[in-house]
């Protein structure tokens, strides 16, 4: 049962590969200049050279990642550094001297938010010190991005601002609910919203970060020009298409398992929320199908996506994958078959995709709870011994779980 919930999970990798969804998803004409920026963007630049042949082209990927023998820009991720610097500002350059004739292919995929970053206000390393606050506060992804685009000179919409191009954007979903104006902070999509919106946001979080709040501050008061609204003129030369999303996973690892003989059902693609509580509801109706065979008779597997978040409050390591497997362990009432993992390969800063349980796990007797005190998940999956360790894939398709319920 182990090796098939591996299986199914880097079947659904292949099956869903950057490469194969961008192929059915490009335009028929040759653009002037293509933009490639994020976790998918080599092999989605690979797919698009590979169509219309020599494209001068920008591509921003994060550092350690495999280019494809192509010229790139490494930058930081999940924070931003001075290569993200260089690699914004290459491209706004780029945008900026084109014609109102020329058309520009912009390939965008998750992550972009940290890899290119050209701060409003703010230093660098004050924008570093936000992003870091906001991926600890337990904030959705949605939230994150609403203030990291009120703080920069390029996202949420800003990019297609600056130029006089016609922008076509393919977009691969790393966040719930498949927004284009939160992937990347969406550099070239209409924001809905505010500075205040912001700043609301930083309060919820608790969140001192003065420099920030004097620029939204600033921002709310109107002294500052908002992000791209939807409406605005400047959105009649933007056009754009989803080449893939969380969904395309989930039905790759659904189609595997039923051609292996499994039924499968897809409970959401958009779960979100604090990992521990999301792991409490899979744990429940585990234990609910266990006992009265509803909503869903077994044996099956029960898979889901999304995005969840961890509010980091002690000194371990770990991700939302490991924390979501941990705190699962914690409330199942007897063993089950699991994995949870992030499609790009890397679970938080924990080096591994994510990890399994197995009733190999229930044998060894840990204790949660003093794991779940310090948000050492990794150190329990170390213990364990079930670390799932993938390398980055070169996609992001946000985070896939599979349970088998018997």
């Amino acid at each position: 049962m182990k090796e098939l919930l591996e299986a199914a999970f880097l079947e659904a990798l292949r099956a869903a590969h950057p490469y194969r969804l961008t192929q059915r998803a490009l335009p028929p004409w040759k653009p002037d200049l293509v933009l490639a920026v994020g976790k998918g963007a080599a092999s989605m630049l690979k797919t698009a050279l590979d169509r219309y042949g020599e494209v001068p082209y920008h591509l921003t990927l994060p550092k350690g990642q495999d280019a494809l023998g192509l010229r790139a820009v490494f930058a930081g991720h999940p924070l931003p550094d001075g290569e993200s610097l260089r690699a914004a500002q290459e491209v706004l350059e780029l945008l900026q001297g084109l014609s109102p004739k020329a058309r520009v292919l912009a390939l965008v995929s998750g992550g972009g938010s940290a890899l290119w970053c050209l701060p409003l206000g703010i230093s660098l390393e004050e924008k570093q010190t936000l992003t870091q606050g906001l991926l600890q506060s337990g904030a959705s992804i949605h939230e994150v991005n609403a203030v990291r685009k009120h703080l920069s000179r390029i996202k949420g919409g800003r990019l297609l601002l600056a130029t006089r191009a016609r922008v076509h954007a393919l977009l691969l979903s790393d966040v719930p609910g498949d927004d284009p104006s939160v992937i990347a902070s969406g550099p070239f999509h209409p924001d809905p919203t505010t500075y205040a919106d912001a700043l609301a946001i930083l309060d919820r979080c608790r969140l001192g970060l003065e420099g920030a709040r004097r620029v939204l501050e600033r921002g709310a008061k109107g002294e500052l020009p908002e992000t791209l609204k939807p409406g605005h003129p400047a959105l009649r030369r933007l056009s754009w298409r989803m080449a893939g999303r969380n969904l395309d996973l989930l039905k790759a690892a659904q189609g595997f398992l039923r051609k292996e003989g499994h039924r499968g059902v897809i409970l959401s693609d958009r779960f979100g929320g604090e990992a521990r509580a999301l792991a409490r509801f899979h744990a429940e109706l585990a234990e609910t199908i266990r006992a009265h065979g509803v909503p869903f008779r077994k044996p099956l597997f029960l898979l889901s996506g999304g995005e969840a978040q961890v509010r980091v409050e002690g000194r371990g390591l770990g991700g939302r994958n490991l924390e979501f497997l941990l705190a699962l362990y914690a409330h199942l009432q007897r063993p089950l078959y699991a994995l949870a993992a992030d499609s790009d390969g890397l679970d938080g800063p924990s080096g591994a995709a994510g990890a399994l349980l197995t009733p190999e796990v229930w044998e060894l007797g840990l204790d949660p709870r003093p794991f779940l005190a310090e948000n050492n998940s990794l150190g329990f999956f170390q213990e364990a011994g079930t670390l799932l360790k993938t390398g980055p894939t070169g996609t992001n398709l946000n985070d896939f779980r599979l349970l088998f319920v018997d």
